[in-house]
């Protein structure tokens, strides 16, 4: 087997269960908050099952960037399309967001945009700690 889809697998299976967790969270500070909030079993297992996936698979995608054969712009490219893809489906399938082309623009424009700030603060400190690093190697 790969060691690339070896890692994918280890790192999802490690960091998958923290999805549940916030989810349970979400769902406990939702029933403090709202007085009427209830959910029915059904959409609470799709939600538990979801926030898994989206854990497993965020967690998974970080082995794209580590794969050396790989440009910078490819792992980018991969990692951003494998994680869009896998919110868009969770937020659809749960119906957290409508499907409505609209609303579906909006979330993109969001996703995009939070997912360009992300990586941008983790090129810059990670190019900040390579300086540093080099400079105590000389």
């Amino acid at each position: 087997m790969n060691k690339y889809f070896k890692s994918f697998l280890h790192r999802g299976l490690v960091f998958g269960g923290f999805g549940p967790i916030i989810c349970g969270i979400v769902f406990l500070i939702l029933t403090l908050i709202q007085k009427d909030f209830s959910l029915k079993g059904s959409e609470v297992f799709l939600a538990i099952i979801s926030t898994y996936i989206l854990a497993f698979i965020h967690a998974g995608a970080s082995i794209f960037n580590q794969i050396e054969e790989w440009s910078a712009a490819k792992s980018l490219f991969f990692h951003l399309g494998t994680l869009y893809v896998t919110y868009i489906s969770c937020y659809l399938l749960n119906s957290w967001i409508q499907f409505d082309y609209m609303v579906i623009l909006i979330f993109t424009a969001i996703f995009a945009a939070v997912y360009f700030i992300v990586w941008a603060i983790v090129m810059i400190s990670i190019k900040a700690a390579s300086k540093k690093f080099n400079k105590s190697l000389k």
